[in-house]
């Protein structure tokens, strides 16, 4: 096909037309056609035109009529929640968290797999993303044909290598360079149409809250995921869809307390949920026997801030103070470097925390950041609660189908092996 000038095609621009009216439809609408025009900066005609298609395609579905200024009612146009499906997988902490939307992220279906002592064991997480996948289709009587895709959200480094698909290396979960992508495939009830998104869980989480959370019409923000470990992902007008960055391993104190990435000193080893419970047990505090991280954080909580009337804890209220600090002076540095709008806290423990721990956070973040980009940050909680990892994950499908214009993903050649089948026999010679 001739290309333009700029390089540019016939099908490269009506398939950034049609992206561009379904995101306005998805965001902003119902909207008529009228008002696509200024939304977009399309023609009428080109507007008359790429609705026509999408209509055609079952992408776009009418939602009632308005009236218009002395003429006829326009008609009213939205993005077809059944058009699509998407799974979003959280590879969390204290479980496996799978859901099934539809396209305009209603949660349909879901499944949670809790995870053990040994809860990062490859095959043990492999076989729960597999099962419960097929689980939700099965809850929602879904093809799994009619999945626009599968995301997941892992902890650690995610490479996207065109040989081997996405490759996980998780230094504090003990993974190193696990090729997820081509193990999950192995023996999948998915057909090879049907892609994989994996990426990092703070990344995925800063996705959902920039699009649909507390960091929404913000163009430079920073969301943190604290839970058991603590990471981030930086959101700038460079950075649309964000970058996870490994802020839990900043060194805050040289030969300070052992991380479990192996390091001293690691902002992690004194901010996250697992040190935190730790430093609190070695301190003399006593947490429920055998309880899991969550149950276990919810006890020193009700310890530290007992009901009007009884005593505190001052073990467990000096280490969650001492955490509060180390949050804050790790935010600082997240301040400093980057300049953010907004700063948003997210994760298991950053939630349950939050009510009592973000005054003292902001303080510290404030007190040690320099003053210019401290006055013109606010630091919140994410508005999203505990699904917003699995929501991102489903979203990494969504936003590259939208990038296609309403397109699925090309299915694989047939005249090579799929690249993690490839990866896959690698594994094993």
């Amino acid at each position: 096909m001739a290309a333009g000038r700029n390089g540019r095609t016939v099908r490269d621009l009506r398939r950034a037309n049609r992206t561009a009216v379904l995101q306005r439809l998805y965001f902003d609408g119902p909207l008529s056609r009228f008002e696509l025009g200024p939304a977009t900066g399309l023609s009428s005609g080109s507007i008359s035109n790429v609705v026509a298609d999408l209509v055609a395609d079952g992408l776009v579905e009418e939602a009632g009529s308005v009236d218009s200024d002395g003429g006829r009612p326009r008609t009213l146009l939205r993005v077809s929640p059944a058009s699509g499906h998407m799974i979003g997988v959280d590879v969390g902490e204290t479980r496996v968290r799978i859901e099934l939307f539809d396209l305009a992220l209603t949660e349909l279906a879901r499944a949670e797999r809790p995870l053990t002592p040994q809860r990062y064991d490859v095959d043990v997480i492999t076989g729960h993303v597999r099962d419960g996948i097929a689980e939700v289709l099965a809850a929602a009587h879904l093809a799994p044909e009619r999945l626009l895709g599968v995301g997941i959200g892992v902890p650690g480094i995610v490479e996207h290598t065109p040989d081997r698909g996405a490759v996980v290396h998780g230094q504090t979960i003990g993974w190193n360079a696990v090729p997820l992508e081509a193990l999950l495939r192995t023996d999948s009830r998915l057909p090879d149409s049907v892609p994989y998104f994996i990426d990092n869980g703070a990344k995925t989480l800063g996705q959902a809250e920039m699009w649909f959370g507390a960091g929404r019409g913000a163009g430079n923000a920073v969301v943190v995921l604290f839970g058991s470990g603590v990471g981030a992902c930086l959101v700038t007008p460079e950075v649309e869809r964000g970058r996870a960055v490994e802020w839990g391993h900043l060194t805050v104190r040289v030969r300070g307390r052992r991380c479990r990435c192996g390091a001293l000193g690691c902002l992690e080893a004194y901010a996250g949920a697992e040190s935190l419970l730790a430093r609190w047990r070695e301190e003399g505090g006593r947490p429920p026997r055998d309880a899991d991280e969550e149950t276990a954080l919810t006890a020193m909580l009700a310890a530290a801030y007992p009901p009007e009337g009884q005593d505190a804890d001052p073990v467990a209220l000096g280490v969650l103070e001492e955490t509060a600090e180390y949050l804050g002076a790790g935010l600082s540095d997240l301040i400093n470097l980057f300049q953010p709008e907004r700063i948003l806290i997210g994760g298991w423990a950053g939630l349950q925390l939050g009510p009592r721990f973000l005054p003292a956070v902001r303080r510290h973040a404030t007190a040690y950041a320099l003053r210019h980009p401290a006055e013109n940050v606010t630091v919140e909680l994410g508005r999203l609660g505990p699904d917003a990892v699995t929501v991102g994950a489903a979203i990494l499908p969504l936003a590259d189908f939208f990038t296609r214009g309403g397109r699925r993903a090309e299915p694989v050649a047939q005249d090579r092996l799929p690249a993690w089948q490839t990866a896959l026999e690698e594994r094993r010679a």
